[in-house]
Formats: C-alpha cells, sequence, structure tokens
C-alpha cells in the first residue's frame, strides 16, 4: 500500500539516485559562520542549533522570508520561524542574525554577506544548512556568489524515508528533488551557480520522473 510518505515502487531507485547525488558528503569541521537556508524544512534550524551547541560556529544566521511551499508552515517567515526554534532550544538570541527578505538562493547568499558585514562578523568559512536535496545547488550558488569563502554543506541528518515521513508529502518531496536537478544545469548556464558534474546515471533517473510527471517544480 503507497502512504503519503512511500515512494512508488517504480520509481524508488531513481529518487534514491537524485537523493545522494544531491547530498555534498562533507565532513564538519568548526567555521566562522553557520547559515540556514529558508525552505519549508523545519530540519534545517534543527541542524543548524545542533552545530552551535556543538561548538561549530559563534555566529548563526538565518535568511529567508517566504514562498508558495512555506507560507502555510511559516506565516511569519522562515528565518523568523528558524530563529524562534533556535532561541527555544538554548542558542543565545544575541549569536543569531536574521535576513527576513530573500526569496531564493542567491537572495540567500548575497543577503547573508551584506549582513555580515554590518555587522562587522569575519566570514572566512561558512557552513551551508540546507534541506538535503538543496545542498548541490546551495554550495554551487555560493561558489559563484561568494567564491573567496570555504564552504561547507549540512542537512538535519535523516534518511531518505526518515525525511519523507518528517516532511509528510512524499510528491511534493520528488516534484523538488527534480527541480533542483534541472537547477544544477540550467543555474549554471544562466550563471547564477558554477558548473556541476551531473553524472549519466543522475541524468536518466531526471529524465524518467520528469516523464512521469514529477513536473510541478520545474523552471
Amino acid at each position: 500500500m503507497t502512504t503519503p510518505s512511500t515512494i512508488p515502487a517504480a520509481h524508488r531507485a531513481d529518487v534514491e539516485c537524485l537523493w545522494d547525488y544531491h547530498h555534498m558528503h562533507h565532513d564538519i569541521v568548526p567555521v566562522d559562520v553557520g547559515v540556514g537556508l529558508g525552505s519549508h524544512d523545519l530540519g534545517v534550524a534543527k541542524v543548524a542549533t545542533d552545530l552551535y551547541h556543538r561548538g561549530m560556529y559563534p555566529t548563526l544566521v538565518f535568511t529567508g522570508a517566504n514562498a508558495p511551499t512555506t507560507i502555510e508552515t511559516f506565516p511569519r517567515g522562515e528565518a523568523v520561524h528558524y530563529r524562534e526554534h533556535a532561541i527555544t532550544h538554548g542558542v543565545p538570541a544575541d549569536a543569531i542574525l536574521i535576513d527576513t527578505q530573500a526569496t531564493n538562493t542567491g537572495q540567500n547568499i548575497e543577503n547573508t554577506r551584506t549582513l555580515l558585514a554590518e555587522h562587522q562578523v569575519p566570514a572566512r568559512s561558512v557552513i551551508l544548512m540546507s534541506r538535503p536535496y538543496q545542498q548541490r545547488r546551495a554550495y554551487a550558488t555560493c561558489k559563484k556568489l561568494w567564491p573567496e569563502v570555504d564552504v561547507i554543506c549540512a542537512s538535519h541528518p535523516l534518511s531518505l524515508d526518515d525525511y519523507l515521513t518528517s516532511i509528510g508529502n512524499t510528491k511534493k518531496v520528488m516534484d523538488m528533488l527534480v527541480g533542483d536537478t534541472q537547477r544544477i544545469g540550467k543555474y549554471a548556464e544562466l550563471g547564477y551557480a558554477i558548473p556541476q558534474h551531473v553524472p549519466d546515471e543522475v541524468r536518466a533517473a531526471y529524465a524518467r520522473l520528469v516523464d512521469a510527471g514529477y513536473t510541478s517544480r520545474l523552471v
């Protein structure tokens, strides 16, 4: 039986292929600043809070306004809700900066740079925290717009199935996985991000999922 958090059997291998591709598999080490990218996923705030308490950075930035996929979950804005979660779970308010204006990943990066400069916070290295399947696009965008900074990508450490259960909407996640895969190539072509290698098996999995109708997040 298929439930809202179950991947259709015919598509599981393709979803797992894209899921693994978007994970950067970076080792987590201490950096100057943690940056939580806004989305529908509260896991961003959870991993940001955890890494702060593990001493991975002294300053934490949350960046994000709202998008059609987040307005119901975070009506006061993504960064605001993330900040509230972090403070509730022990992160000092004065360790957190927020940007409430960004509506895409490029603006997340640009606004974070501006915010840190305004507060005279040096940032030679950052941990970018995002949805698991946004890691590669976040990395490519950051290296285009902020090339001098050392970048580590991280997400709330959940398996694919546990992640789907936490979100509660497999179709939404599959559509967004497909959309992020398309953006890897398209955004590099448009100059929004640095190019990333896309293996043949990833291209094939993406094409099969598009043909199967997981297209609502394509641009």
